[in-house]
């Protein structure tokens, strides 16, 4: 077995999904280099942290974090980039796991009862395949050992890309495309909500608009990457 998986690795190399260099023996996805030089925020540390200061006065989330500073340039962008472009899944289980390892160490992330992923329109998702942000979440679900609320939160309206687009630009693009179902499952249950970018928060602002229709719901936020420092 050892000697087929050697010939296996010989024909078909296995390489870092951040970096291309080749993964040596016991490396899975990411190498050991580049899991050290990920750039984390710690934001889940601080309660009073940039990302969250966004939304105070806006949306009362309990918390707010990013696990990763994003670059054009950087190795979380070469990750996403994989996940949502190239139908690189592992990426988004590493990614959502190295979430979940953060957030098991952080008091305002306790106590969560459902992870709820920011879904995609069903057009978009036939395109691509799969929801990255589900894939995040099972990740993250794998780590913490909660369940993933399947079907609770829907995108009703199909948009066009963020991408380019300002600050009002896209708030307007979302308002209103997401649709709560089922919602007696989620009443007085701690929700995480998972995303894989956080630029302007106005996705994140619609889904939990829609969200907070629940009654005694608490909506904590989990992202991949932010803005670099």
């Amino acid at each position: 077995m050892k000697l087929f998986k050697s010939l296996i690795n010989l024909l078909f190399p296995r390489t870092c999904a951040a970096c291309g260099n080749l993964l040596l023996e016991g490396e899975d996805t990411v190498c050991t280099t580049c899991r050290f030089l990920l750039p984390k925020t710690g934001y889940e540390q601080h309660p009073d942290n940039p990302l969250a200061q966004m939304f105070y006065g806006q949306m009362p989330f309990n918390a707010v974090m990013a696990e990763f500073f994003f670059s054009k340039t950087g190795k979380v962008q070469h990750l996403i980039h994989g996940l949502k472009y190239h139908h690189c899944r592992e990426n988004g289980i590493f990614l959502g796991q190295e979430i979940g390892k953060s957030l098991l160490q952080a008091p305002d992330y306790q106590g969560i009862d459902f992870i709820i992923p920011i879904p995609l329109h069903p057009k978009k998702e036939k395109i691509r395949g799969y929801n990255q942000s589900h894939v995040i979440a099972e990740g993250i679900s794998g780590i913490m050992n909660i369940p993933i609320a399947e079907k609770c939160l829907v995108r009703s309206v199909f948009t066009a890309t963020q991408t380019k687009k300002s600050r009002e630009e896209r708030w307007q693009n979302v308002k209103d495309i997401f649709e709560l179902k089922n919602p007696e499952k989620l009443k007085r249950k701690h929700v995480l909500l998972v995303d894989d970018v956080l630029t302007t928060g106005a996705t994140l602002m619609s889904a939990g608009k829609a969200l907070m229709q629940v009654e005694g719901i608490k909506i904590s936020v989990a992202t991949v990457a932010c803005a670099g420092n």
